[in-house]
């Protein structure tokens, strides 16, 4: 695409979107790309790796894919869900699934005070 202008709205593919920009102006876009609102997955090419840590602090992503040449989570390894207009966080597929949708739950029983066995509280 030519620029950022042509993205308007989430499009679930298979899409690729490359996008041309000025090296000097790496901020710029990235924080113009965080503007955009969505945050699904993001593929980066590159050897350098503090260009990584740069792109992966100003572009807010649920997943970001380095030097890939497909994308997907590693199902039950990895959580995948998107940040912003993308989802609602990484939800789904990684170690940590279950423990998102339970509630932790304690409850605490008297038995003697309503004619139980005391006998029992000693075991």
């Amino acid at each position: 695409i030519a620029s950022l202008d042509g993205i308007d709205r989430e499009v679930f593919g298979p899409v690729l979107h490359i996008l041309r920009y000025d090296p000097e102006k790496l901020d710029e876009t990235a924080a113009n790309l965080a503007d955009k609102g969505y945050g699904l997955t993001l593929g980066v090419h590159t050897r350098l790796d503090s260009f990584i840590a740069r792109v992966q602090a100003a572009v807010p992503a649920g997943n970001v894919y380095v030097n890939r040449s497909i994308i997907g989570a590693v199902v039950g390894v990895q959580p995948f869900g998107g940040e912003g207009l993308s989802g609602t966080g990484p939800k789904a597929g990684g170690p940590y699934t279950l423990i998102r949708f339970a509630s932790e739950r304690a409850v605490s029983v008297n038995i003697s005070a309503q004619g139980g066995d005391p006998a029992l509280l000693n075991l």
